[in-house]
């Protein structure tokens, strides 16, 4: 695979390749640091992380254009904006979705296994406004072929979680800890762990994002 990292800052470079390495440890990662540069590269890749604010453009004008350089690609814009105007006008260009910079790495991770899978990820607010508005984007056309997860999905169309299981797994989604999530649906700390643990048997997931990645891919949450 060959995968494209647009951001001005080197320190975050760096870490969206590193996530990028546990997906997808033979990826061929080209980075650049603002959007000429990342046009300039962006045809042959198979999946883009791009930021939303980098030297060159404005933020619609570098992504539009980024967009037309790889109209087929999966972009997924990993930003500190949150501007829900401009964010909402950006989806209307086709792209993968948004992943805000402040989630938690594990979140991160499920997001860009999302849209290698062929999905679309928004954080659950922005979502729920998309879907309020009617502008929820269809995913894209084309998707590059998805690396193989570290243990395999279990087979069987008919996999059951129970109403707590799935508050867990959507928490889990949402990037809580254990605690919060024991806060959240008002239950122990073990008991989330041991929710948790079922959860991954049933799935065969090997970690929380892989766990969230095919509930995802399943219509589970």
């Amino acid at each position: 695979m060959n995968i494209l990292i647009a951001d001005d800052h080197v320190l975050m470079q760096a870490a969206l390749a590193g996530t990028v390495a546990m997906i997808a440890p033979q990826a061929r990662v080209t980075r650049v640091g603002d959007f000429p540069a990342a046009q300039a590269a962006a045809a042959g890749q198979d999946l883009i992380l791009a930021d939303l604010v980098m030297p060159g453009a404005s933020p619609i004008e570098g992504i539009t254009a980024l967009r037309a350089a790889a109209p087929t690609t999966p972009l997924l814009v990993v930003t500190g904006t949150e501007e829900d105007a401009m964010l909402l006008t950006l989806l209307g260009l086709g792209i993968s979705g948004f992943v805000p910079k402040s989630v938690s790495g594990p979140v991160l991770e499920a997001a860009i296994r999302l849209v290698m899978a062929g999905g679309i990820y928004l954080p659950p607010r922005l979502a729920a406004l998309a879907m309020a508005r009617g502008e929820m984007p269809a995913p894209p056309a084309a998707a590059p072929m998805v690396p193989p997860p570290a243990r395999p999905e279990p087979p069987g169309p008919r996999l059951e979680l129970t109403p707590r299981q799935r508050a867990v797994l959507r928490a889990i989604g949402d990037g809580l800890n254990t605690k919060e999530i024991a806060t959240l649906l008002a239950i122990s700390p073990a008991t989330v762990k041991s929710h948790t643990a079922t959860i991954f048997d049933l799935l065969g997931a090997s970690n929380r994002a892989h766990a969230v990645a095919i509930a995802r891919a399943r219509a589970l949450i």
